[in-house]
């Protein structure tokens, strides 16, 4: 018996028959775009495969030239492509896994001059405006996708996935908004849709009856003048007809307004879409976005939701994910939590992708812990996420790890990002490292505080002491009503109604999504505020955002003139600004701190005086490293090294750290 009975199911798709019901889903990692990377994406699969997935989706390749990302992207045109990719089809297959090759034509997404849509148009992410294909351009394209699969069928591919979701080519072409054509391919909904259905009745020509094909089929838009929900299953039947084995689901394009799988997304927020499709078709339905634990997964396969389920950054996250479900190892399961430090930002900054929480991810064949031939004795002086990273690495060597935090608990400052409404799923990477350093053995000193003489003996001491909040030289900084964002985080100082923030970095933009949050909000309200609606009753599922009722007036004041919140993630930042502007906070940039008191803050802008009467204001301006300790090692001529906010501490970076940790480990 197992807790697990539905996910770890087998399931058949044309003649391939998967181990059970995990979907490794399809991500563009970096490590696709150039030949000599073939041996290291081998290695990344086969670390997913060995970990048990039933399915992997490869991140996208082009059927063509025009269809590129970006210069020299990925593509799968030639018998030369296909030769290459047999190595990775092998690593794969000779870990018991199956592989499918998802074919992505960017459209009008391609970051290149010479990129096409099925109009003239130009992506609002995007500096280069597409031309319109030719008719003979379209017909020419839809032969290249099945082309490109039967060329994935030569790699030794178990399936091939068409990429008919996020916005690009495919939906291009079934959107209003992106297909003006008056040809046989536009002009109305249903010519809109020969697209795709040509596209899977002439891949199934080439690959023949029993190959998968997966079809990615966007159930939501949410973009203005996106498809009907009408639309949706019409053309979902109509892709299942013309040969389709399986429909994975996708949600939102690139340039919609609305996130989609960041940290603030709900758990399964997306799922009740999957829901209504899979009573529409008679083919497999898969599930995907914001799908992070096997205990969801379960449930979904479960309750009728879809017969798979697609997780592709928690694959990314732990390749074990899989083998820990069936073992009844939960516990240890490196959760994934959406943050996209890591992963998509490093993506869209045209970075091989990796995981804030597993920096080996990418990195199988240069970041390895090799096992030591004689343990040595290492001590981690502090429990935040560099500490943690680096006493977990050292002991996976095989290392005899003690680890010193002064506090009575561990988590640093992911204790405090925990706290923060939409990043609560910090609190499972401090699950994760509590029990592996339990399983691993090692000796965690909590409420200690290491010394000089307390490390003495050891063969290595990493410090890992963090970094404390700066407190900037205002007059009347210690008046009563200021707090630093620790101590409001952590519930030892309460904000009253009105409240100013000083500094409008990454922590300023959380501590007033913190202030402003109503914690009893649900993934309905969440929805609504966002103004996803009925897809049946709204076009593309957009509809009017229900405005937030913030709980307080918060004012967010920098120094600087940029806009605020312009350091935070690529992928994600805009979304942080979305919230600040949904909940009211006012903000304020260009400002010159004069004095607080007990009318409240003081500002001079633009040359004029401006009183904030508030009656908390919360001090994030930056931080300051806690690196004494280092300081009287390094001077004493102890073998030291130091890590993460001790290292450096301007704006906090957890990416960063826990890598430092692994990296000092494997060095």
């Amino acid at each position: 018996m197992t807790r697990y009975p539905h996910l770890l199911e087998p399931i058949t798709i044309g003649d391939l028959t998967l181990r059970n019901r995990a979907v490794m889903g399809s991500m563009h990692t970096g490590l696709e775009d150039w030949f000599w990377d073939v041996p290291k994406l081998a290695a990344y699969f086969a670390e997913r495969a060995r970990g048990g997935v039933g399915l992997i989706v490869t991140g996208g390749y082009a059927p063509n030239k025009r269809g590129w990302l970006k210069p020299f992207a990925s593509e799968m045109s030639t018998r030369l492509h296909a030769e290459r990719h047999k190595q990775v089809t092998a690593a794969v297959h000779d870990e018991g896994g199956a592989i499918a090759l998802q074919i992505l034509h960017a459209g009008r997404y391609a970051y290149t001059p010479f990129s096409v849509s099925a109009s003239a148009t130009k992506a609002p992410i995007n500096p280069f405006k597409a031309s319109a294909l030719s008719t003979r351009g379209v017909d020419r394209t839809v032969s290249d996708f099945a082309r490109a699969a039967g060329l994935a069928k030569r790699a030794g591919y178990d399936a091939v996935e068409i990429m008919g979701s996020e916005g690009y080519l495919i939906n291009q072409f079934l959107a209003a908004r992106t297909n003006h054509r008056s040809d046989a391919w536009g002009g109305t909904a249903e010519k809109r849709m020969r697209f795709p259905v040509e596209i899977v009745r002439r891949t199934r020509e080439v690959v023949g009856e029993g190959f998968p094909i997966v079809y990615r089929l966007s159930l939501l838009d949410l973009v203005e003048g996106g498809q009907s929900w009408d639309e949706v299953v019409t053309l979902a039947h109509l892709v299942e007809e013309a040969g389709a084995t399986v429909i994975n689901t996708g949600i939102g394009w690139h340039e919609a307004r609305v996130p989609t799988i960041i940290t603030q997304v709900p758990r399964g927020a997306w799922t009740w879409t999957t829901a209504q499709l899979k009573q529409e078709v008679g083919i497999p339905v898969c599930a995907s976005n914001r799908i992070n634990t096997p205990e969801l997964a379960e449930q979904l396969l479960a309750d009728g939701t879809a017969d798979l389920v697609s997780m592709a950054r928690p694959l990314l996250a732990d390749p074990e994910f899989v083998n820990k479900a069936a073992a009844e190892r939960e516990d240890e399961i490196i959760t994934c939590i959406a943050c996209n430090q890591a992963c998509l930002d490093h993506a869209f900054r045209n970075q091989k992708a990796s995981c804030m929480l597993n920096p080996r991810a990418g990195r199988e064949t240069e970041l390895v812990l090799m096992p030591v031939m004689r343990p040595r004795t290492v001590a981690v002086v502090g429990g935040g996420p560099a500490g943690l990273s680096a006493a977990v690495s050292f002991a996976e060597r095989g290392d005899r790890v003690t680890l010193f935090e002064k506090s009575t608990e561990l988590g640093g400052q992911f204790r405090l990002a925990m706290q923060i409404p939409g990043k609560e799923e910090f609190a499972e990477a401090l699950r994760y490292f509590r029990r592996r350093l339990e399983i691993l053995g090692v000796d965690v000193r909590l409420a200690t505080e290491a010394t000089e003489s307390s490390l003495a003996g050891f063969d290595e001491v990493v410090v890992a002491t963090g970094v404390e909040p700066r407190m900037p030289s205002i007059p009347g900084i210690d008046h009563s009503s200021v707090v630093s964002y620790a101590d409001l985080l952590t519930g030892s100082a309460v904000a009253g109604k009105r409240v100013a923030v000083i500094g409008a970095g990454g922590i300023g933009v959380d501590v007033a999504h913190f202030l402003t949050h109503d914690p009893t909000e649900t993934t309905e309200d969440w929805l609504a505020h966002w103004g996803v609606g009925d897809p049946s009753m709204h076009r593309g599922g957009l509809t009017e955002p229900r405005p937030r009722e913030p709980v307080r007036e918060v004012t967010l004041v920098q120094r600087k003139t940029s806009m605020i919140g312009r350091g935070l993630g690529k992928t994600s930042g805009w979304a942080h600004r979305a919230v600040l502007k949904q909940a009211g906070v006012a903000q304020v940039s260009g400002a010159a701190y004069r004095l607080i008191d007990d009318r409240g803050l003081h500002l001079t802008v633009d040359g004029e005086p401006l009183l904030l009467e508030v009656d908390t204001v919360v001090v994030c301006a930056g931080q300051e490293s806690v690196r004494d300790l280092y300081d009287e090692l390094a001077g004493a001529g102890v073998p030291v090294s130091v890590i993460g906010g001790a290292d450096v501490a301007t704006e906090l970076d957890a990416k960063r750290a826990i890598e430092q940790g692994v990296r000092l480990a494997a060095s």
